[in-house]
């Protein structure tokens, strides 16, 4: 994944590719109607998923991890204050994949992880979880879905909708509105 930034302040973004990633072999896809296979706004959900996954540094490591050693020996050789700034932004990435996948919930989870997060391609997701052939597009769908709702990237959502459904809902008519601070008989 290469990195970019419009600006010289702005913090440095993602830039997709979409041969590597198979939400985008999705998005480029046609079904036998000729629509997408998923929508731009369940693309871009997955994408940024994946962005916050790797700027949280939550990917395996295959190799030995040497930031320590190196850290320890050249204290006070960096910029002033970049180490609290990448551990705080890289700890709010991962607060952020932890809210999405909370929001989706645990059995969609896992296959967003695995596709988005990982680049696992279908087949070997259907596989891991157990599933029958071509239900993994199924499932995908309603990740991506999900996501995109939590993201709130999906047009026509209410603002209820948006909030996780959370509406005050009441046994009044439309127009009651309670008063606060009388007390009642």
């Amino acid at each position: 994944m290469k990195l970019r930034s419009r600006k010289a302040s702005a913090p440095l973004r993602p830039e997709v590719n979409l041969a590597e990633s198979p939400i985008g072999w999705l998005a480029r896809r046609r079904d036998k109607d000729g629509q997408p296979l998923i929508s731009e706004e369940e693309f871009n959900a997955g994408e940024r998923l994946r962005a916050d996954f790797w700027f949280a540094q939550m990917t395996p490591r295959v190799t030995t991890n040497w930031d320590a050693t190196a850290s320890s020996g050249s204290q006070g050789r960096g910029a002033p204050g970049a180490g609290s700034d990448m551990a705080d932004s890289v700890i709010a990435a991962g607060e952020r994949v932890r809210r999405a996948l909370g929001a989706v919930g645990p059995e969609l989870a896992g296959v967003l992880i695995d596709v988005c997060c990982h680049l696992k391609g279908l087949e070997e997701a259907e596989r891991r979880a157990g599933w029958p052939q071509r239900c993994g597009k199924i499932v995908l769908r309603l990740a991506l879905t999900s996501l995109a709702r939590h993201y709130g990237l999906l047009h026509g959502e209410s603002e209820g909708a948006r909030a996780g459904g959370r509406r005050v809902r009441h046994w009044g008519t439309e127009d009651y509105r309670p008063v606060i601070g009388e007390s009642g008989g």
